[in-house]
C-alpha cells in the first residue's frame, strides 16, 4: 500500500485541483468506507454537519452509518477553488430514506492536504431538500458517475 495520494500539492494547476475532486468523488460513489479513508490521513479531523470525526477508523464508522441511512446515494462534487494545499469543493447528491422519501443534499467542503497527497482536514456544511421523484436529475448506475454527465453547474445546480 502507497504511502502517497497523487496528485500531491501544491496544486499548481486547475488540472490537478479537478483531479483531486474527481477522484474523491468516484471514491465516494463507490459506498465502500474502507475505500474512500484511504484518501484520509490517519489522523484526520473532520466536521461533517454537527458532527466531529477524527481518524480513519471513525471515517470508516461514519461513512457506513452514512450509507446504511441513505440509499441510492449519488453524488456531484464540483471544484470551486484551490491553492497550494487546500481545495475547496461544492457538490449535491441525492439519496433516499427507508420511507423512500427522496433528498437533494446540497454543501461546500474544505480540504487540506498532507505533503502524500492525504487529506488531513475536512469540513462539510450540508442542507438537505426533499424532493419528489419526478425531480431527480442524478439516474447513472450505482457507482461512478459517467464522464458524459452534466456537472452540478450544467444542471444549474
Amino acid at each position: 500500500m502507497s504511502n502517497t495520494r497523487p496528485p500531491l500539492p501544491p496544486f499548481t494547476h486547475a488540472d490537478q485541483a479537478i483531479q483531486k475532486v474527481r477522484l474523491a468523488e468516484d471514491a465516494w460513489n463507490s459506498r465502500e468506507p474502507e475505500r474512500v479513508s484511504l484518501a484520509y490521513s490517519e489522523e484526520s479531523q473532520w466536521r461533517n454537519r454537527d458532527r466531529f470525526i477524527n481518524g480513519r477508523s471513525d471515517i470508516v464508522t461514519f461513512l457506513a452509518e452514512k450509507w446504511q441511512r441513505e440509499h441510492e446515494y449519488r453524488l456531484i462534487k464540483e471544484l470551486w477553488s484551490f491553492h497550494l494545499n487546500r481545495i475547496a469543493v461544492r457538490f449535491a447528491y441525492e439519496w433516499h430514506d427507508e420511507g423512500d422519501n427522496w433528498f437533494r443534499s446540497y454543501g461546500n467542503e474544505n480540504w487540506e492536504f498532507d505533503e502524500n497527497g492525504l487529506m488531513t482536514r475536512r469540513f462539510a456544511s450540508i442542507n438537505d431538500l426533499a424532493i419528489s421523484e419526478s425531480q431527480r436529475l442524478f439516474h447513472w448506475p450505482q457507482g461512478r458517475r459517467p464522464d458524459d454527465h452534466p456537472s452540478l453547474s450544467e444542471l444549474g445546480l
